[in-house]
């Protein structure tokens, strides 16, 4: 009786789409940037298909705030997203940060490539509002990664593969690490955007009274309004 034939797999066949797999191996503040950006090192290894050519690569930040824990002072620096209360535990959820594009050279079974993610200080945005209210511990990101890969068929004709959404990677990133960052580019202060005429009132009032910086103008309206102090001269001429 005749041996059973053995089948070669792959002699002939064209080499299927790179299996890609992502992590990240850590981040900290770029040095030297125009603005406040910060620089996460990726790990990207290739676990089966065709080398690769280039990847343009497309990666959704998330903030996964449920998976972290919050003391009493922390969930009142963060009830304007959250909810006080019983409404806490309802209204947590992930919150978006931002988007970004990276184009990622050729690599055979491993690369490693820098993500930079401008950050923003404006406390519009959700995840500033967010990141600012941490003061220790880590701050838990989703990173979600899609896009093109780029490889070679048989032949060497250049062959395109999607992405697909579902993969990501998780890590938890030192709030001092943001904290840093901050500290750099603004050093003890905060921006508030204003409207038009808000701050035209506000501006008006600062001169009126001859205050000599933001700080004490905002700080001779709390002070009256908390009954901490007297209201400047022009207020209390209206109150009369």
């Amino acid at each position: 009786m005749g041996q059973p034939s053995q089948i070669v797999e792959g002699v002939g066949a064209e080499p299927s789409a790179p299996e890609l797999d992502f992590s990240v191996a850590g981040v900290e503040p770029l040095e030297r940037a125009a603005a406040p950006t910060l620089r996460f090192r990726l790990r990207i290894s290739r676990s089966g298909g065709a080398a690769v050519r280039s990847i343009a690569l497309n990666v959704q930040l998330r903030i996964a705030a449920t998976r972290r824990a919050y003391d009493v002072e922390t969930r009142e620096r963060l009830a304007e997203l959250f909810g006080a209360g019983d409404a806490w535990g309802r209204n947590l959820h992930s919150l978006p940060w931002t988007s970004v594009s990276l184009n990622v050279p050729g690599f055979q079974d491993e690369t490693r490539v820098e993500l930079q993610v401008p950050c923003t200080y404006d406390f519009e945005v959700a995840a500033s509002k967010y990141l600012h209210g941490l003061r220790d511990g880590e701050v838990p990101l989703e990173l979600l990664f899609g896009g093109t890969v780029f490889y070679a068929a048989r032949g060497g004709a250049l062959q395109i593969s999607l992405l697909a959404w579902e993969k990501e990677a998780e890590f938890r990133m030192p709030v001092g690490v943001w904290r840093r960052l901050m500290d750099h580019y603004f050093a003890g202060q905060a921006w508030l955007r204003l409207g038009t005429d808000s701050f035209d009132r506000l501006h008006a009032f600062r001169s009126r009274n001859a205050l000599p910086s933001w700080d004490r103008t905002i700080d001779a309206l709390l002070d009256a309004a908390e009954g901490a102090g007297p209201l400047p001269p022009d207020r209390e001429a209206e109150r009369d």
